[in-house]
């Protein structure tokens, strides 16, 4: 085994595969059926031929860049192990970002029955993520993909959450009522002239649906921004409901004021662990605050 994991490492790299060792062990180690630590010990025993056709054919997959996860059909995210399939993206450790901010906004509350709305849900993973964090929670996930409705299902059932959690097909919040204490989203915001230059791992295997953010890549912060005010609570003592959006590195003005022109406060910009802009939160108005704004910066609720 340990001349296989170092020749397959070897046309990793070649191929220009960053990640070209770790990704030999996680193949050879589903190949195989052995745990990494059972990997170091046995590394001197031969392959057999069960696992040997196993691990030619990860490796096939691999070199055409599919991504370790897909070919796997798993990927870990917050402290869950979710399904994929072509059908959702393929969720990253960034968007654990947007978790780790509104577990943080929260904590407060964190025994309280709170509502949860996440926009296009695709895996469910920032939904099932969240209600694993809110013991007394109960969200729904919506996503206009049937196809990747059914695998957020699974994933929280697969998870235990799914008498917390409901999965419904439905383009953004159309049919949605409120009031939600989180609203959150991932939504698709690459530019669609700059999808042919993305990484292939991306362009060719995550779904164009959860990548598309239209022209200039905003489109569906504006749909999101426009439900906000019939979505977010606005309870006496407890607050207002609280936006948590993923956005790529250059959006956060544009995305800040989107919200902002929808009537969100308190907006702020959060960071990845990489240093980059990664999500834009801000909370609801109150109902004085709706009624005391401008008529020019006033929301639309209906």
């Amino acid at each position: 085994m340990a001349v296989a994991l170092d020749r397959i490492a070897e046309a990793f790299a070649a191929a220009g595969i960053d990640t070209a060792r770790l990704d030999a062990r996680l193949l050879l180690s589903a190949a195989t059926g052995i745990d990494a630590a059972g990997l170091l010990a046995r590394m001197n025993e031969p392959l057999d031929k069960a696992a040997l056709d196993k691990l030619i054919g990860f490796v096939t997959r691999r070199l055409d860049r599919e991504p370790v996860s897909r070919i796997l059909g798993s990927r870990g995210f917050w402290t869950l192990d979710l399904a994929i399939g072509p059908d959702v993206l393929d969720p990253r450790p960034d968007t654990e970002t947007l978790v780790q901010a509104a577990v943080t906004a929260c904590r407060q509350r964190r025994d309280e029955p709170l509502r949860i709305l996440d926009l296009c849900t695709g895996s469910g993973a920032i939904l099932a993520a969240l209600l694993s964090e809110f013991p007394n929670a109960t969200g729904l996930g919506t996503d206009i993909s049937p196809a990747a409705c059914a695998i957020a299902q699974q994933n929280l059932e697969a998870a235990g959450l799914a008498t917390r959690g409901e999965i419904r097909i439905a383009h953004w919040a159309d049919g949605i009522a409120g009031p939600f204490d989180l609203v959150v989203s991932n939504p698709p915001y690459i530019e669609t002239s700059a999808l042919a230059g993305l990484d292939p791992e991306v362009r060719h295997f995550d779904p164009q649906l959860a990548l598309d953010g239209g022209p200039d890549g905003l489109t569906a912060y504006r749909a999101i921004a426009a439900a906000l005010p019939k979505l977010l609570a606005a309870e006496a003592g407890k607050g207002t409901g609280l936006v948590f959006l993923e956005i790529a590195a250059a959006q956060a003005a544009d995305v800040s004021a989107i919200v902002e022109a929808a009537g969100l406060t308190h907006i702020e910009v959060i960071k990845d662990f990489g240093g980059h802009d990664r999500v834009v939160s801000g909370r609801g108005q109150t109902e004085g605050e709706r009624v005391n704004l401008p008529l020019g910066r006033r929301a639309k609720t209906d």
